[in-house]
């Protein structure tokens, strides 16, 4: 029975160190199935969504949200070394190696000795006696070693990518309001601003790209909440990809072909982002954008001076170009808790930075 025992605490080890280079060293994403991190994040996700969802939309549920993804990485680093730690207490214990304490140790004295080793304490108040006994705790200490080493690192790179993202999404606030909509973003491009739109969808077309790649290695930055309530990085590319759509149907004088470009980057992305998160495409609860608010959006746009092909195949198009995009991004709105903007601007639409604690103009 302890070998059988020893067997399987050195088969988990073998599962958390792969499960954690796939998590943290890994550039690419992992298909597999089955992995404990994908069983972590679905376990703790499911639950803590749960709850989130019974609370009222606004400041507070978000709130709530914003803890999951920072301390689902503290969680996910505590339950590798808490597994590392009970593992490698079995294998000892499985090789039946006896500690310079009573009777040769109890249970709870190997997970001590595993504990104090695994994180290079060094007390040295209880040790092995045997050669393969040594041999194990060496190994531990340099894996405990390794492992606290890429905590140090790994932390870091996910700031940095959280912070690179949201930086375009703060920027988007001026241009687009907050949430932000394809007629805010249109009409703040009206006249001979048509031309800095291309600039605008081509520095997404590259966001899209950086994002697309960080969050597939890294798939918990999808669910690290903006620093606004009423911002997010789905919406932000729900947004970019609508006003896309429009201008590939005809906008008058804008850059079709830089549109295309984005488009296709970010549908890459949202579809991507869904199969990492395991989300299937499903449809709309209720239609975003129904022909009689597309009526409404062209009157709007043209008030604002952005003329919008008003032609029963450019509706069709648009149809057709919607249906690429918004099953994925309808998904991953459910399961992230992230509401989708809408198309038209609320009311004078809202901009974050006329806002602060104290006046709200």
């Amino acid at each position: 029975m302890r070998w059988l025992i020893g067997v399987a605490g050195a088969l988990w080890i073998a599962v958390i160190v792969w499960d954690a280079f796939e998590a943290i060293v890994l550039p690419r994403r992992v298909t597999r199935r089955l992995r404990p991190t994908r069983l972590f994040y679905r376990v703790t996700w499911s639950t803590w969504s749960a709850l989130a969802r019974r609370l009222a939309a606004g400041g507070r549920r978000e709130t709530y949200l914003s803890f999951y993804g920072p301390m689902s990485v503290l969680l996910l680093l505590a339950a590798w070394a808490l597994s590392l730690i009970v593992a490698f207490a079995l294998v000892q214990w499985g090789l039946g190696t006896r500690l310079t304490a009573p009777d040769g140790g109890t249970l709870f004295e190997y997970l001590y000795l595993s504990g104090e080793t695994f994180f290079t304490l060094g007390l040295g108040d209880i040790a092995p006696t045997s050669r393969v006994g040594r041999a194990v705790m060496v190994a531990e200490a340099g894996l405990g070693f390794g492992f606290l080493a890429l905590v140090i690192g790994y932390v870091p790179v996910l700031y940095q990518a959280f912070s690179r993202r949201e930086i375009e999404i703060t920027l988007l606030d001026a241009r687009a309001g907050s949430p932000p909509s394809a007629e805010a973003l249109l009409r703040s491009h009206a006249g001979d601003d048509l031309e800095e739109l291309a600039e605008l969808l081509d520095d997404w077309e590259r966001w899209s790209a950086e994002t697309m790649e960080s969050h597939l290695s890294y798939p918990v930055l999808s669910y690290f909440r903006s620093q606004h309530d009423n911002q997010s990085w789905l919406a932000a590319l729900t947004t970019i990809l609508d006003t896309s759509a429009l201008v590939m149907v005809g906008v008058q004088g804008a850059c079709a072909r830089q549109a295309e470009l984005t488009f296709a980057m970010a549908r890459h992305a949202v579809v991507d982002l869904a199969q990492v998160l395991r989300r299937r495409p499903q449809p709309a609860a209720r239609d975003r954008l129904p022909r009689t608010e597309l009526r409404r959006l062209r009157v709007a746009l043209a008030a604002g001076a952005v003329v919008l092909d008003d032609s029963d195949a450019a509706a069709d198009k648009l149809a057709e170009l919607r249906k690429m995009y918004e099953p994925y991004v309808i998904a991953l709105a459910d399961h992230l808790v992230m509401p989708l903007p809408a198309w038209r601007a609320a009311g004078h639409g809202q901009h974050n930075w006329r806002a602060s604690a104290w006046r709200d103009d």
